[in-house]
């Protein structure tokens, strides 16, 4: 523990120096015209790789953005655990939020504050430096391969051919994921499920041109309100989802287990304060996090119509339009819950509009169990590093491609994360603790460790 501590604390300045220069490329997979950008930050990864110590490393494309491959393989009888992590981001609007430019990684109160400092470039980077460490001292007692995407942020779309594509090439015992979150910085925690999700566009047409609302309004239908109606239909008084068929599916949660689940420590009153909110709101009969952790969901992420511009225009608009996530539980299947809201949403539409829904991206979820040598491995360097047992919760994120790992290459996940919920992904100003950082750098040799030793 103390020589990869000791490691740390005399590479902490070059670390920091090449993460930021991975953090400086925008590599927004979400924009078509952003190509170099992310063949840059893939090439920036490869070398990395081989500057960590990687036997060889690749960019291999895709019918997307490229995937980057490396592997060390030490002794063919070791053990093999697969690196999966990816070097997309989010886009960065609303810009003017930022405190600071957000590919222009700065530190803060002990934290980086840049867009991909924690998702996920900065808890990927903490695997390559981890794995420098074990290289560098001979301490590999288990072959690793890396593969990292640049698509996970638009769901991931080409990733599962590639693994069909490469089975061979990917085959390994585990696959080790840090794109995730703990509790806090002191209770460690291991995510053990992940919800699925299922993202939607909708479009209501009403008149086939923007109109004057003074001649129109009261005679025609505006879209933009029927749209607005439409969606509050879409759950009731009690926050359930309306949807017919939506929870045929879902998985109920034994009583003993949600009692395990109300272990993990939470303070409602500190988590209402942090949002800036006065009150809570979701599904009956469940608590803050079993609605995000146990239970489906159903939210709006976007929605716009007509004049949106400074100063008035007035005109009842032609269209309007949303994007609607729905987050699952594992059972559900997302394209079944794609089909079964088409049909809900046009069967609620007015007689005088035209409806449109269009499937943007989804996956199913994951349930990791906690009874496998991998997952035990885990435990222990988080509690061997951290000074406690990690204690397993469910995530109300969604890594669709997780589900798809195990499908097409039968290999189960690990969810090692060192982000936080205060780490703002995906959002401005997002960041990460150095303290997390390092912390991470420290707990992942230990994971080999142990995993070896499991094994």
């Amino acid at each position: 523990m103390n020589d990869v501590k000791n490691y740390i604390e005399e590479n902490k300045v070059r670390f920091l120096d090449e993460l930021f220069k991975l953090i400086r490329i925008p590599s927004i997979s979400s924009n078509p015209e952003n190509g170099n950008e992310m063949v840059r930050a893939a090439e920036y990864l490869k070398n990395a790789l081989l500057e960590a110590g990687a036997d060889r490393a690749k960019v291999i494309e895709t019918d997307g953005w490229p995937v980057i491959f490396g592997e060390k393989m030490v002794d063919p009888h070791f053990q093999t655990v697969l690196v999966y992590g990816h070097y997309d981001v989010q886009p960065v609007e609303p810009l003017e939020l930022w405190e600071s430019p957000p590919f222009e990684p700065v530190i803060r109160d002990g934290k980086i504050y840049a867009r991909g400092a924690d998702d996920d470039k900065g808890q990927l980077f903490m695997h390559v430096k981890a794995f420098e460490y074990l290289v560098k001292n001979n301490l590999l007692k288990c072959n690793v391969k890396f593969m990292i995407e640049g698509e996970e942020e638009v769901g991931s779309p080409n990733l599962k051919k590639f693994c069909l594509e490469n089975r061979e090439m990917l085959k390994a015992d585990v696959i080790l994921i840090s794109d995730t979150t703990m509790i806090a910085p002191d209770i460690p925690s291991i995510t053990v499920g992940l919800r699925g999700l299922s993202y939607l566009e909708v479009e209501v047409t009403g008149p086939n041109r923007d109109l004057h609302s003074g001649l129109y309004g009261g005679a025609v239908g505006n879209p933009a309100i029927i749209l607005a109606k439409m969606i509050a239909s879409l759950t009731d008084e009690e926050h359930r989802i309306t949807i017919k068929g939506f929870y045929d599916d879902v998985l109920e949660v034994s009583d003993k287990e949600r009692a395990e689940m109300s272990a993990a420590p939470f303070d409602l009153e500190a988590y209402k304060q942090s949002l800036g909110i006065k009150e809570i709101m979701g599904e009956k009969g469940f608590c803050t996090t079993e609605r995000t952790g146990i239970r489906p969901s159903l939210d709006v992420c976007g929605i716009w119509s007509g004049f949106t511009g400074k100063g008035a225009k007035t005109i009842l608009p032609s269209k309007a339009f949303a994007k609607i996530s729905m987050r699952l539980v594992p059972n559900q299947d997302s394209k079944k819950i794609d089909r079964l809201f088409e049909e809900h949403f046009k069967s609620i539409a007015p007689a005088g509009v035209e409806v449109e829904v269009r499937s943007l991206h989804g996956g199913q979820g994951y349930v990791t169990p906690i009874d496998f040598p991998a997952y035990r491995a885990a435990s222990r360097a988080i509690e061997a590093s951290f000074g406690k047992k990690p204690i397993p919760v469910r995530s109300g994120g969604s890594i669709p491609i997780v589900a798809d790992f195990e499908e097409v290459l039968g290999i189960k996940s690990i969810l090692m994360g060192f982000g936080l919920n205060s780490d703002a992904i995906h959002s401005p100003n997002e960041n990460y603790p150095l303290f997390n950082f390092f912390k991470g750098i420290e707990t992942i040799p230990l994971f080999y460790q142990y995993f070896s030793e499991e094994t």
